[in-house]
């Protein structure tokens, strides 16, 4: 999956659960789709109006009311949501408020091999420091990434790699993935 893709498109919080629910096979309309990912309506509005903008849905010509529109998902949109589906597909419940924090998927995607923090933050442009340290302590706790300290180097660094069901989603959004943002 293309990072900077990601990053845009889990940049809001129910991104991901929206895709997922379009993808199996939930109305395109704001009760099921409320119903089906359990967001509230300043959220929900907010991340549908976030992937019209990164064109992943677009309104369902004559379909709907205009003051209760439904979507659908466009050509990209249903690449993007088969990719939802598998991660959600991999995590539980619990996990799901993980996957919510708009920097969990971009830094398992960089971690498709082990990498230091360094190799992580070029990876991703925009993350500050602090953003992507907070990531990589939350993922570690949650044991989705496994830290090693390298001590054959001067000065000794810090090794991540994804395990677990963060393994299973990197691998999932990993490079190999054909997803690019027109």
């Amino acid at each position: 999956m293309d990072i900077n893709s990601l990053v845009n498109i889990t940049s809001r919080a129910w991104s991901l659960p929206i895709l997922t629910s379009m993808h199996l096979g939930v109305a395109g309309r704001q009760a099921p789709l409320l119903a089906a990912t359990g967001a509230s309506r300043t959220a929900f509005a907010q991340s549908m109006e976030h992937l019209i903008e990164q064109g992943l849905l677009e309104r369902n010509p004559g379909y709907g009311h205009p003051l209760r529109p439904e979507f659908r998902l466009t050509l990209l949109g249903k690449e993007a949501a088969t990719i939802a589906e598998r991660i959600q597909r991999v995590s539980c419940e619990d996990d799901q408020s993980l996957l919510r924090k708009s920097w969990t998927l971009p830094v398992l995607t960089s971690l498709h091999t082990s990498s230091h923090f360094n190799d992580i933050k070029r990876n991703l442009t925009t993350i500050t420091d602090r953003a992507l340290s907070q990531s990589l302590k939350s993922l570690e706790v949650r044991n989705w990434v496994h830290r090693s300290v390298d001590t054959t180097a001067r000065p000794p660094r810090s090794i991540y790699s994804a395990i677990n069901t963060g393994g299973l989603i990197s691998r999932i959004t990993g490079p190999k993935v054909s997803f690019i943002q027109h």
